[in-house]
């Protein structure tokens, strides 16, 4: 095909990761999913056709391999998709340093690491970088700080290579979801049901926290796959350190208007000082 693509997408073995390598190899391109569990990526690797390559982006030889496995099988690099992440929360403090630094370590050095070793082959391709950052780059939400700092600090690492690298033909964007089914936000919301008391459980949970959205309902991985796919194409080529909200409205509310539409009660009360 003539815009046949080479792509590598972390944390591709679940959720928006493994959406948007499917649909990669849908059309045609070649993807490399990395991931640090092996069994999932091995079954996507079967079912697409994509080249497996367990690893956690955190080590600086996973990276360098990841890059290598993608020009070696393939011959090139055009694309690279930083969806490899994870959640902790915390209120500044009381989060711990252990939980800070595995999401900083996870969320921000990862994406740097594999962006140092894949510079030098999307610089020959005039490749397109894609960070999965979150809402929470651009809003926040209680107990969340390290969340939030982490998924802020991979727009402007992306922004960086944006401002840095344009005009040597290298584009870098970022998408940022709201409330979406994965793994990670299936789990969010099994706590979220256990501790509002909801005996629908996670159906419930994200009724609850996606209904006062302009849309009422959750996303699914496809839906941010597709954004994904076109700022990586050729159609995106002049969009370049962009944010891109896929969330469904929830940026666009004003939370000081939602009494109007809803009866909004706090679930607990915070202690007096």
């Amino acid at each position: 095909m003539a815009d046949e693509r080479v792509v590598v997408v972390t944390g591709g073995g679940s959720g928006i990761g493994e959406a948007t390598a499917r649909l990669l190899r849908e059309q045609g391109h070649h993807v490399v999913v990395s991931g640090r569990r092996p069994e999932p990526l091995h079954r996507l690797a079967r079912e697409t056709g994509a080249l497996a390559f367990p690893s956690d982006v955190g080590e600086p030889d996973a990276a360098e391999g990841i890059v290598q496995a993608a020009v070696t099988t393939y011959g090139r690099l055009d694309g690279v998709v930083l969806n490899a992440g994870i959640g902790r929360g915390g209120a500044v403090g009381d989060l711990t340093l252990r939980d800070w630094d595995e999401v900083m370590r996870t969320n921000v050095t990862g994406p740097l690491l594999l962006l140092r070793a894949a510079l030098p082959r999307l610089l020959e391709s005039g490749g397109a970088v894609v960070a999965v950052a979150s809402v929470s780059a651009l809003r926040n939400g209680t107990s969340n700080a390290p969340y939030a700092t982490s998924k802020a600090a991979l727009l402007q690492l992306c922004r960086s290579v944006a401002v840095d690298y344009g005009r040597r033909g290298v584009r870098a964007n970022v998408v940022c979801p709201g409330w979406v089914r994965t793994e990670m936000a299936d789990r969010r919301m099994a706590r979220f049901a256990e501790e509002a008391g909801l005996p629908g459980g996670v159906e419930e949970g994200y009724r609850e926290a996606t209904g006062f959205l302009p849309m009422g309902r959750p996303g699914e991985p496809r839906e941010v796959a597709q954004a994904i796919d076109w700022l990586l194409s050729p159609a995106a080529s002049y969009v370049n350190g962009a944010a891109l909200t896929v969330d469904g409205g929830t940026t666009a509310l004003d939370p000081g208007t939602m009494g109007f539409d809803h009866h909004i009660a706090p679930r607990a009360t915070d202690p007096a000082p």
